[in-house]
């Protein structure tokens, strides 16, 4: 857990914020067994959305890097990214944009979405 904390405290303050303006995680919904994603969110106290395959295949066209190896596993061109974007756009209020490129380590990716309300766009 504690490499996912370090790598998303890092993801997010390249984009200036902080975990407190943390919503949510996500991820696909084949990682519901990933001890330290589950502790990660128990110790950030925030809900974690696991997203099927076929709800994260929608969001490979606005990907800004793409994995033939998650595609080939996931369905995703990019887990991390798609996952940030469903959960970002689980409120019909707006449209997700991804903030920056993923991040990632010799065990996971982080990307973070952000939602642009509806009236902004």
């Amino acid at each position: 857990m504690q490499r996912l904390l370090e790598m998303l405290e890092q993801a997010l303050s390249e984009q200036q914020l902080s975990i407190s303006q943390l919503s949510a995680l996500a991820s696909s919904a084949h990682k519901q067994h990933e001890t330290g994603l589950l502790q990660l969110a128990i110790h950030l106290q925030v809900p974690l959305y696991l997203v099927p395959s076929q709800q994260l295949a929608r969001y490979n066209e606005r990907l800004s890097q793409h994995s033939s190896l998650s595609l080939q596993i996931t369905g995703s061109a990019g887990v991390a990214q798609a996952s940030a974007l469903a959960v970002a756009e689980r409120s019909p209020q707006g449209t997700a944009r991804l903030l920056g490129e993923r991040c990632n380590n010799a065990n996971a990716t982080c990307a973070i979405a952000h939602l642009i309300q509806a009236e902004s766009l």
